[in-house]
């Protein structure tokens, strides 16, 4: 067993890290709530630019012409906008994440470059050897558009240039506090939804809609990449809270038992000291 001495030692220093555990808690904590807000309200417009497209796309589809982030072709080569973390610290995030990615890899018989965000991301897609045809880092937690069009606009000239012939777009998906679900999407070509009769809306299109198509089409991959970034941050903060809860209470069991276990040797240290008084007292006696 153990030093009394180095049990304290031990004590004191699993005492600072769930500190700091606690600590990083109430940090993310505080953010989750900003940022499950964003995410929240990205959605709407996320989900309503998806239907003006679905209309125009039909309209057009009647009209003709010629929209390159429509044209699907045969794929030669696939991309990824993998999004992960910056930091670590929150649970399985990542790797759940890195695990799907890594899945899909394997089933491809084409090759696959990436297009990373976050530290972590990168980490992986280096390590498996894979090419990173771009990568960002070091995204606020309060994210603007301004920040993520560079992202968008790498994707968009890579499939109009031909140089990739589908693009898919990997991120965690925020569900619950307790969920946060890795998804891979399609982002180009872009696929229009088969909307119900019932749910198109009646527009007037100024101008010609062949000409709000060709301006909302790249729009829409810019609000698809920024909605996927602010669903990684709900998800990390989130993560992140949950991950530092459990380290706290992981922390405080180990505490726990280092002190019974300093005070089974403290007890140990006082009974073989009363046996030594014991036997020498007993010794001087005859």
């Amino acid at each position: 067993m153990a030093s009394t001495q180095v049990l304290r030692r031990r004590i004191r220093s699993v005492e600072g890290t769930a500190k700091i555990c606690r600590a990083m808690e109430m940090i993310a904590t505080a953010k989750m709530r900003r940022t499950q807000d964003q995410a929240l309200a990205g959605r709407p417009y996320s989900e309503k630019i998806t239907q003006v497209i679905a209309d125009l796309a039909d309209i057009q589809r009647v009209a003709g012409g010629h929209y390159p982030l429509l044209e699907k072709r045969e794929v030669k080569r696939i991309a990824i906008v993998h999004i992960a973390t910056d930091r670590g610290l929150c649970g399985g995030l990542n790797a759940n994440l890195n695990r799907i990615v890594g899945r899909f890899i394997l089933e491809q018989s084409v090759p696959v470059s990436f297009i990373t965000v976050g530290r972590k991301g990168r980490g992986f897609i280096r390590r498996s050897g894979l090419e990173i045809r771009a990568e960002f880092s070091g995204i606020s937690d309060r994210p603007t558009m301004l920040e993520t069009m560079p992202i968008s606009r790498v994707v968009i000239d890579d499939y109009n240039s031909g140089y990739v012939d589908q693009v898919y777009l990997a991120y965690p998906r925020w569900v619950t506090v307790m969920v946060q679900q890795p998804a891979m999407d399609v982002l180009l070509p872009v696929e229009p939804v088969e909307m119900p009769p019932t749910q198109k809306g009646e527009y007037i299109w100024e101008p010609e809609p062949a000409d709000v198509l060709n301006e909302l089409l790249p729009r829409y991959v810019e609000m698809q990449v920024y909605h996927a970034i602010l669903e990684l941050i709900a998800s990390e903060q989130s993560a992140r809270m949950v991950a530092m809860r459990n380290a706290s209470d992981n922390a405080k069991d180990v505490i726990s038992d280092l002190i019974l276990t300093l005070n089974k040797a403290r007890q140990e240290t006082i009974t073989k000291e009363i046996c030594d008084i014991s036997g020498g007292a007993e010794a001087m006696a005859k």
